[in-house]
């Protein structure tokens, strides 16, 4: 499975802050935004539907595999 970093605790200027400052290395991205009146923006970039469907499933398994192991973060 491909490696996942965690973002939990990290603040959304660090996130596109990092996403600039390493674009050369990036090849596709899935964001979800939730915006402080309670919308949700989401989408991905050039990426076909089967990477977007990858990406996801990375990103369940690395949910998951916290949850199981106890080490799931609070988001409150």
């Amino acid at each position: 499975m491909t490696d996942v970093y965690s973002l939990h605790g990290t603040t959304a200027a660090e996130i596109f802050s990092s996403g600039l400052e390493n674009l050369d290395q990036i090849d596709a991205i899935a964001v979800a935004v939730t915006w402080r009146d309670g919308k949700v923006t989401a989408g991905a970039s050039n990426t076909t539907n089967e990477r977007l469907a990858f990406m996801l499933m990375v990103l369940e398994h690395h949910v998951k595999a916290g949850f199981f192991n106890n080490t799931a973060q609070d988001p409150s």
